[in-house]
């Protein structure tokens, strides 16, 4: 097939009842367009691929994963796979809808956009469990790393293939793209999507993903703020907690010369660990990720195995 202008990458997981449907929305809001559909199916447990090969026309590709490896490395899989000019990813839940697309595109095009992200007008979502954790997380996400976006959680965005596939995927950061596009350089903006009720399926979504999304807030705030000057942060937390254990150290030596018995004392644990273990508990998690990065990266690895890859007729 000659090079798309256009490639969609929807990522799904046991969503077997949605895929007909979603097939059917998706050719018709794109029939006028020269696009090439990616779905990457990430270890469904269901009909979900048996779905897909009956429903699938040519414009079509379909990446198996071995197993579950979680939404952001099936989006890398699909972007690497990508070949249009502009990349547009969304979910397989039926909530996004694929209408909205030619209009994201035109602005993307006509107005120079590297992203156009969606936000979703009158949620369809249960307000608890789902619209008020969103919205905390989309305010902590704005104003500590100052991109100000009003929906991080809407997975409908067109981005320029440049952009898309320079932003180094890995673990479950897809909550924060548009950070790393920021990174980039990418100039971006939103507009206002449609958005649906679940009808088939359950949600992979709850309160659990808090803490993860808050653990990548912290690793997406060094990334964006130290990665190129890490001494910066190593060394401010090193001298505070070396300066403060060498504080804790003189006070009980000037306690030992007066000759106060100073072993066992809580306090001389605390100088120890202030000199010696603060500064690896703050910074084993974040360079550990750095290595992880740099195994994937410098060895041109993937984070993925596909097991099949099947093409639509």
């Amino acid at each position: 097939m000659p090079t798309p202008e256009l490639s969609v990458v929807v990522t799904v997981f046991n969503e077997q009842e949605n895929i007909q449907p979603l097939l059917e929305a998706i050719y018709a809001a794109l029939q006028h367009l020269d696009y090439e559909l990616i779905l990457v199916d990430d270890g469904s447990t269901d009909e979900t691929v048996k779905s897909v090969k009956e429903h699938a026309n040519h414009r079509t590709t379909l990446l198996i994963f071995n197993k579950n490896y979680g939404q952001t490395t099936a989006l890398s899989a699909g972007i690497d796979k990508a070949k249009g000019s502009y990349i547009v990813t969304m979910d397989g839940d039926l909530q996004n809808d694929p209408s909205d697309i030619p209009m994201m595109l035109e602005k993307a095009k006509v107005e120079d956009w590297d992203v156009v992200a969606g936000k979703r007008a009158k949620r369809k979502d249960g307000f608890v469990l789902r619209k008020l954790p969103s919205k905390i997380a989309n305010w902590v996400i704005r104003h500590s790393t100052r991109v100000y976006l009003t929906d991080y959680g809407c997975s409908l965005r067109v981005y320029k293939a440049s952009i898309a596939q320079n932003l180094g995927l890995y673990g479950e950061l897809h909550r924060f793209i548009p950070v790393l596009a920021k990174q980039e350089g990418a100039r971006m903006t939103e507009v206002a999507v449609k958005h649906h009720p679940r009808i088939y399926g359950t949600s992979k979504y709850g309160l659990s993903r808090t803490f993860k999304v808050m653990a990548d807030l912290i690793l997406m705030l060094f990334f964006q703020k130290y990665f190129q000057r890490p001494i910066h942060i190593f060394g401010t937390l090193g001298l505070l907690s070396f300066f403060g254990g060498l504080l804790v150290n003189i006070y009980l030596l000037a306690l030992k010369i007066m000759g106060e018995d100073i072993w066992g004392r809580p306090l001389l644990l605390v100088g120890f660990i202030l000199l010696l273990g603060g500064i690896q508990l703050i910074t084993s998690g974040i360079v550990a990720e750095i290595i992880v990065r740099t195994y994937f990266e410098s060895q041109g690895k993937k984070t993925y195995a596909i097991k099949e890859v099947f093409q639509g007729e």
